[in-house]
C-alpha cells in the first residue's frame, strides 16, 4: 500500500474527533474502539481515491465511511461467539465512566440508554450529538429529510422510554 498522501494525513487529523466519538459510540469496551478506529482509518485511506471534492462534503463522506464500518464491524461481533475471560468466566465490557461534574450521572444515564438503541439509531444519535442539519444527515445516510424527521423523533421517543429503564 502507498504511503498516506499529506492531504489525507491531514485530514485525519482534522477528523480524528468524529472518527473515535463514531467508534465510542459503537463500541464499550476500549481495546474494541481502539480496533475500529485502525479499521476505520484502513477503509477511509482505500476509499480515499475514489473521494471526489465537490461531489460530496468531506464530513459527509466521512461520516458515511466511518458508519458503515462501524455497522458492519457490530455485525461482526454479535454474530462471533464472546471469548470466556478469567478461567471461562465472562465479564461483560463495562463503558468508560463518565466524567466528573454536576451532569455526570445524567451523562451515564444517557450513555446507557444509547448502548441499548439499535444499530442505525445510534448513527442518528450521533449525527445529531455532532449537530448537524436534517439536510446533512439525509446526505449521510442517504435517505430523505422527510424520513431524518420522522426517525429522529422515533428515537427520541425511544430515548425518553429507556431512560427511566436506566436509571
Amino acid at each position: 500500500m502507498p504511503a498516506a498522501s499529506p492531504d489525507f494525513l491531514r485530514l485525519l487529523n482534522e477528523h480524528q474527533p468524529l472518527l473515535r466519538r463514531v467508534a465510542r459510540l459503537y463500541c464499550a469496551d476500549a481495546d474494541d474502539r481502539q480496533d475500529l478506529y485502525q479499521e476505520i482509518v484502513l477503509q477511509l485511506w482505500r476509499a480515499w481515491p475514489q473521494y471526489r471534492p465537490g461531489v460530496a462534503k468531506v464530513s459527509t463522506w466521512l461520516y458515511r465511511v466511518a458508519l458503515n464500518v462501524a455497522i458492519t464491524d457490530l455485525r461482526r461481533r454479535t454474530r462471533a461467539p464472546t471469548p470466556a475471560r478469567f478461567g471461562g468466566v465472562g465479564v461483560p465490557d463495562l463503558p468508560a465512566p463518565p466524567p466528573d461534574g454536576p451532569d455526570a450521572d445524567d451523562l451515564a444515564q444517557l450513555y446507557r440508554a444509547i448502548e441499548r438503541l439499535s444499530q442505525v439509531e445510534k448513527a442518528f444519535v450521533l449525527l445529531y450529538l455532532e449537530e448537524r442539519t436534517y439536510e446533512e444527515m439525509a446526505d449521510i445516510l442517504g435517505i430523505t429529510q422527510n424520513n431524518v424527521r420522522v426517525k429522529m423523533h422515533r428515537v427520541q421517543d425511544k430515548l425518553r422510554q429507556l431512560l427511566p429503564l436506566v436509571a
